[in-house]
């Protein structure tokens, strides 16, 4: 442990960890300090004592409550991590009771992903882990990998290369492209068939989705010269909501599309064009189990088949 101020770990307890954790997650000193059976004098001692640890404010007060620096936000997946991983210390059998935690999971999605299996990840947390929840943020390829190495995540969601040393890749589910159109397309209809036409294809406007922070390289959206394209957005839902508005159309992957079709009023087609599916991953880090990770993997698998 030479790399490490021996004399900083020694200041730094349990009660500050869990200070630390609360005033991240409920932004109000009281609120904290009701959470945790402390008085509101000990959380502000408590916050004066991480404020010299870190060397950083960590939270600034404002008129709606404490707003956390960049370095608290930084912090609060390792800390998560650290009561998490004393927690299992603690209990006998290293068992995870997801009845009784009160984890707060981090997790790296893309916002396609995020969109497939949020809702049913949702349920499955109120249904085992009332108390748990869980946050999804989403980042570049190399950003969300580099943050999961870090102990930053618990599960990154998205689609992967091979997975690098110390973290390790499954295949959560596949997908494939199609092309969706709002319901009522005046070029559109039932009579096309299932497949869109190659000249309606490239004829019709285009609304394209360059993939930014899907957790993979930009996509990259057809010379207009052969397709005509109307416009180029970041997400394929915001695509997908212009479309169900416009007469435009989207090509995305399919399952995306057939979930969105009915809340959007959207109509899905296959391409006039062969192509391969593409396999959307889970990655998490080698090492030790942790049986709360294995949980939500669990939950993940469910959510995602």
């Amino acid at each position: 442990m030479a790399e490490f101020d021996l004399n900083k770990i020694r200041r730094l307890d349990g009660t500050l960890l869990l200070v630390l954790r609360e005033l991240l997650r409920r932004r109000q000193a009281s609120a904290a300090a009701a959470r945790l059976g402390l008085s509101p004098s000990a959380v502000s001692h408590a916050l004066t004592r991480l404020r010299e640890l870190f060397d950083d404010p960590l939270f600034i007060r404002r008129p709606h409550g404490l707003e956390p620096t960049r370095r608290a936000l930084e912090l609060g997946p390792r800390i998560e991590a650290l009561i998490d991983m004393a927690g299992h210390a603690l209990t006998p059998d290293g068992a995870f009771d997801p009845a009784a935690s009160d984890r707060w999971f981090a997790i790296g999605a893309s916002e396609y992903v995020a969109a497939l299996i949020g809702g049913r990840l949702v349920e499955a947390m109120r249904a085992q882990a009332p108390a748990a929840a869980f946050a999804i943020t989403t980042h570049s390829h190399t950003r969300t990998l580099d943050a999961l190495r870090r102990g930053e995540l618990d599960l990154a969601l998205g689609r992967f290369g091979p997975a690098p040393p110390g973290l390790v890749r499954e295949t959560l589910f596949e997908d494939r492209y199609c092309v969706a159109a709002r319901v009522g397309h005046p070029e559109i209809g039932p009579e096309s068939g299932p497949r869109l036409d190659p000249a309606a294809y490239a004829r019709i406007g285009h609304i394209f989705s360059a993939a930014s922070g899907e957790n993979t390289s930009e996509e990259p959206v057809p010379d207009r010269r052969d397709i005509a394209t109307l416009a180029v957005v970041p997400r394929w839902l915001t695509a997908l909501t212009m479309a169900a508005a416009s007469d435009a159309l989207v090509s995305c992957p399919r399952r995306l599309a057939e979930r969105m079709a009915g809340p959007l009023g959207l109509q899905v087609l296959d391409p006039p064009f062969n192509q391969a599916p593409f396999a959307v991953h889970v990655v998490r880090r080698e090492g030790p189990a942790d049986p709360a990770v294995d949980w939500l993997l669990a939950q993940v698998r469910a959510a995602a088949g």
